[in-house]
């Protein structure tokens, strides 16, 4: 069994290599997937993705804040189902604003550099889920929760 220390530090090392993500929301009783490029700040707390304030995510968190992202590292390979690890973050959603959206900003930037045009655009709202915790599997059946401490937030 792995300590509270070690399950943090496999779901930041994962976090902060991977790109991708798998963002769920929504809308009246049905699921609804998309796929974002997200960052995640220091300790845990706080998950960053940008999105047309056109799309339907974007509609379906001001409706519905809860959401969940699905990470992982997947490489598409028969062995993924034994060698993946996988996280999923659950929390609330919110757009960016006030003195928070540079420092959030700045740290999306730093993961992806290539968006700048697509987040400083006046359509792009900058989201962030504050996580509750974390569900990480490996070896196919091994689960792991981490609370994200309120601090961390």
């Amino acid at each position: 069994m792995q300590t509270r220390e070690t399950v943090e530090h496999d779901i930041r090392q994962l976090l902060q290599n991977e790109q991708l993500a798998v963002l769920s929301t929504e809308q009246q009783g049905q699921p609804y997937a998309s796929l974002v490029a997200f960052a995640v700040t220091a300790g845990l707390g706080n998950l960053v993705f940008c999105t047309p304030k056109t799309t339907r995510k974007f509609s379906n968190l001001a409706n519905n804040p809860r959401a969940a992202m699905l990470i992982n590292n997947c490489r598409n390979q028969a062995s993924d189902i034994n060698n993946a690890v996988c996280v999923t973050a659950v929390g609330k959603a919110a757009e960016v604003v006030g003195t928070s959206k540079e420092d959030l900003s700045a740290l999306y930037l730093q993961k992806h550099p290539h968006l700048k045009d697509f987040l400083q655009a006046e359509s792009t709202a900058l989201v962030q889920i504050r996580v509750q915790r974390y569900f990480m599997v490996r070896n196919f059946q091994e689960v792991y929760e981490y609370e994200v401490k309120s601090c961390n937030h």
